[in-house]
């Protein structure tokens, strides 16, 4: 009696792995082609050598997925496969807020930006500091790069007052400082210049940097982020913003890890 070469789909029924069938699924192969991981072939290879899951367990050749709800990570990195997302990079000018609505009619970051699909900022800088911001309508990708667990690294160029800080000042902010919601923790500072410094840090709180800058009695004359993870950009213009590329993307989640 003959037989019916075996599918990927008695592959998927004979390792217990779901199956999804709906009329939203698509290839898994596909899906991580069009995300950018290379060709389908080089994404075949991928899941062959098991370093891809879906929602957990390891994946399967020909498995089906739901874009909208799998969560698919490579190497235990996530891997953003949902639709329509978009990931802008914003170089917020001094003077707008990160909002989507301000009461008092002030610019937003949301408003230099294209309207559809709406997006909403990663994170926050207040109205006069400057530098990189990223919005997007991925919510996985945001809880990821803001949750303090994940420690992703943000780098600013800060002018302050009085000059260069003393080796013992510069100690305190390598060290932590202590402020009024607790002290902080370790951070990276450099002198780039008489009175300029470059400092990263790994925590998310509001106004830290300027609040650390205040406590060695150093304000914040201007203050520019650099650098989110890996994402930087020296060409941005202010005000100006470009997508992603999806290499970055990628970058930023493993960064969180």
């Amino acid at each position: 009696m003959s037989r019916r070469p075996a599918t990927t789909a008695d592959a998927s029924a004979s390792s217990g792995t779901p199956e999804t069938t709906g009329t939203d699924s698509e290839r898994l192969q596909k899906v991580l082609a069009r995300a950018g991981l290379g060709s389908r072939r080089a994404c075949e290879e991928l899941i062959a050598a098991g370093r891809v899951t879906v929602d957990g367990a390891v994946a399967t050749l020909g498995q089906r997925i739901d874009t909208l709800t799998a969560r698919v990570e490579i190497d235990g990195n996530l891997i953003p496969v949902a639709p329509d997302l978009v990931y802008y990079l914003l170089n917020k000018p001094d003077g707008v807020v990160t909002t989507a609505d301000d009461p008092q009619g002030r610019p937003t970051v949301v408003g230099l930006v294209p309207t559809e699909p709406r997006v909403f900022a990663v994170g926050r800088l207040d109205r006069h500091t400057e530098g990189l911001l990223i919005l997007t309508n991925d919510g996985a990708l945001a809880q990821l790069l803001t949750h303090p667990s994940h420690g992703v690294a943000k780098e600013y160029v800060a002018e302050v007052e009085g000059g260069t800080p003393s080796p013992g000042e510069l100690r305190a902010l390598r060290q932590g400082v202590e402020l009024d919601d607790g002290p902080t923790a370790p951070a990276e500072v450099g002198v780039l210049a008489e009175g300029v410094l470059r400092l990263v840090i790994h925590e998310g709180r509001n106004r830290q940097v300027r609040r650390m800058c205040d406590a060695i009695g150093h304000p914040v004359q201007r203050l520019v982020r650099t650098r989110i993870g890996p994402v930087r950009d020296t060409k941005l213009a202010p005000g100006s913003w470009r997508a992603l590329s999806a290499e970055e993307v990628r970058a930023l989640a493993a960064s969180a890890r």
